[in-house]
């Protein structure tokens, strides 16, 4: 991360222990932080802010005095980039943080270079807009290419089929975020076929098989979907 950036992030937080503990670590990062301990000030905070100062990333807690988390998300998601962080680890739970606008879902108690390998992730997607429109996407030894359809481990070829291909081009498309099953059925569908949560797991199965040495960039979120992380 480059220390030089302009980096604000908003962090929405009751305990004050925690607060001031993500505060202190994104600060060592080189990240501006401000921080607030209930709903309703964050939404106030959030509409003050014009687009030339907007916030990077909105670190959210679900269980809020007065206003939740949860609302919160649903009102700015689009808006700003939203890393939820809860005790709710519930996979129905997470599964909804994420359906509502979340982009990432941490749970307590969390490890702190887990917290900010996530930051880390969603703040590269903001300082690279241009990612919507690439074509060539790499992790690792991994390169997949969506004119060519051409995917490559190191220097071998992998032959995948269409849907396996939407796959990982959807997760590579959206690295660093988690995507639900119910995401993945919609970018398979997008084929003009209907598919099941059980199918959208052996896709991923299958890319695992066929990705051989470049198969552990596939991440499970367990009861959730999927993630690629990395660059």
């Amino acid at each position: 991360m480059n220390r030089n950036d302009k980096t604000s992030v908003l962090i929405v937080e009751d305990e004050a222990d925690i607060r001031e503990l993500m505060t202190l670590h994104l600060k060592r990062e080189g990240i501006s932080v401000i921080g607030v301990e209930n709903g309703e000030g964050a939404l106030e905070l959030l509409e003050a802010r014009s687009a030339i100062d907007r916030f990077n990333l909105v670190v959210l807690d679900w269980m809020l005095p007065g206003v939740s988390g949860l609302e919160i998300c649903k009102k700015i998601q689009g808006r700003f980039p939203i890393l939820m962080v809860t005790a709710r680890a519930d996979a129905a739970d997470i599964v909804l943080g994420l359906e509502m606008g979340a982009d990432d879902y941490v749970t307590k108690p969390f490890e702190i270079p887990v917290f900010i390998a996530r930051v880390r992730a969603l703040l590269r997607r903001v300082r690279n807009p241009a990612e919507a429109g690439e074509t060539v996407f790499r992790v690792g030894g991994l390169s997949l290419n969506t004119d060519s359809h051409d995917v490559f481990c190191h220097d071998a070829k992998i032959d995948l089929t269409a849907s396996e291909f939407k796959v990982l081009a959807g997760l590579l498309k959206h690295r660093g975020k988690v995507l639900s099953r119910i995401k993945l059925k919609e970018i398979i569908e997008g084929q003009g076929i209907s598919v099941t949560d059980r199918v959208v797991d052996t896709h991923v199965f299958g890319l695992r098989k066929k990705l051989g040495s470049c198969a552990d960039i596939i991440e499970t979120i367990r009861g959730v979907g999927y993630r690629i992380m990395g660059l």
